[in-house]
């Protein structure tokens, strides 16, 4: 089987993911794991589906609280990118490299904010921006960004991606 990988040119040097990231100074945090009874990811096909996560470690919320009321927009925009980060790191730990991922189908961002607060598209920039940074062309997606009234363990932002991987 032949196996493709992203390669980007930084100063006229292919790197792969991996590289992509270390060349980015940005450190992937430990995976997730599953809080109930469910998984961190699924497949259908090369369709790769990962549940909703959140800007967490070792099961704390690292920032908690509602835009437009106690979470500023920059918190919440650090938040998604995060968020993010632990999702690529998720997804790492079920491909086994990065570089499996073809495309970035769908980001689905939940915004736990007040009623008046209607920049939720804004805040999940945060994740879009780093991963279109890390993936390059392969990181562009469609995406969704959904005001709700509370989220699990009062976490300002919680994100689910779909991404094409290569068959198995």
């Amino acid at each position: 089987m032949i196996r493709s990988i992203q390669y980007f040119r930084i100063g006229g040097q292919e790197m792969n993911i991996e590289g992509k990231l270390k060349e980015l100074g940005i450190e992937l945090p430990p995976a997730s794991r599953p809080m109930a009874n469910y998984q961190m990811t699924a497949r259908l096909g090369s369709a790769l589906y990962t549940s909703g996560a959140g800007y967490m470690r070792e099961g704390k919320a690292m920032i908690t609280g509602k835009l437009g009321d106690d979470v500023s927009m920059e918190q919440g925009y650090q938040a998604a990118r995060e968020t993010a980060l632990q999702l690529m790191s998720n997804l790492r730990a079920e491909l086994g490299s990065l570089d499996k991922i073809k495309s970035f189908v769908k980001i689905l961002g939940f915004v736990n904010s007040t009623d008046d607060f209607i920049r939720q598209p804004e805040v999940i920039n945060g994740a879009s921006d780093v991963i279109v940074e890390v993936f390059g062309d392969k990181g562009e997606h469609a995406r969704s960004a959904i005001g709700v009234n509370t989220l699990p363990f009062d976490i300002p932002v919680e994100i689910e991606l779909i991404v094409e991987v290569e068959e198995e």
